[in-house]
């Protein structure tokens, strides 16, 4: 195998096409998956917001456990919409389950279709502290 030099990308012997390092099994087992969300370890009603390629998704945590979330955002979820999140994946076979990660795609399930989304450029995510900040306490 041959690396590039930034140590993104790896060849094939047989092959001079170039595979995303993350695509590589091994890749998977010994990342740090530093740069995303586990939505299964964030608070249910907590909300994210996805940047990918091609649009912008506002998410907002129901059951993180299992993966339930409504979606709003692109043409397949112009309204809030009941949806199930498997997790990133690179269009193939492995799926880092309930993750959200900057260059990978977000993979959904509603109203029986999958779904998968263009690969994400940022994530934010809002805390319950800052949510009460902007609404008071006083209710």
């Amino acid at each position: 195998m041959a690396v590039r030099k930034d140590d993104s990308f790896i060849a094939s012997r047989k092959s001079k096409d170039l595979v995303p390092q993350a695509a590589m099994l091994d890749a998977w087992a010994r990342g740090a998956w530093d740069n995303g969300i586990q939505i299964d370890l964030l608070e249910n009603m907590q909300k994210v917001t996805v940047r990918t390629t091609n649009t912008l998704y506002e998410i907002t945590i129901i059951g993180g456990q299992e993966g339930e979330v409504l979606v709003r955002g692109g043409r397949f979820f112009a309204e809030l919409t009941p949806a199930n999140l498997a997790g990133a994946t690179l269009g193939g076979s492995f799926c880092k389950m309930r993750g959200i990660y900057v260059g990978f795609r977000m993979e959904f399930t509603a109203r029986g279709k999958r779904i998968i989304t263009s690969p994400v450029e940022s994530i934010a995510v809002s805390h319950p502290e800052e949510e009460r900040e902007i609404r008071g306490d006083r209710w």
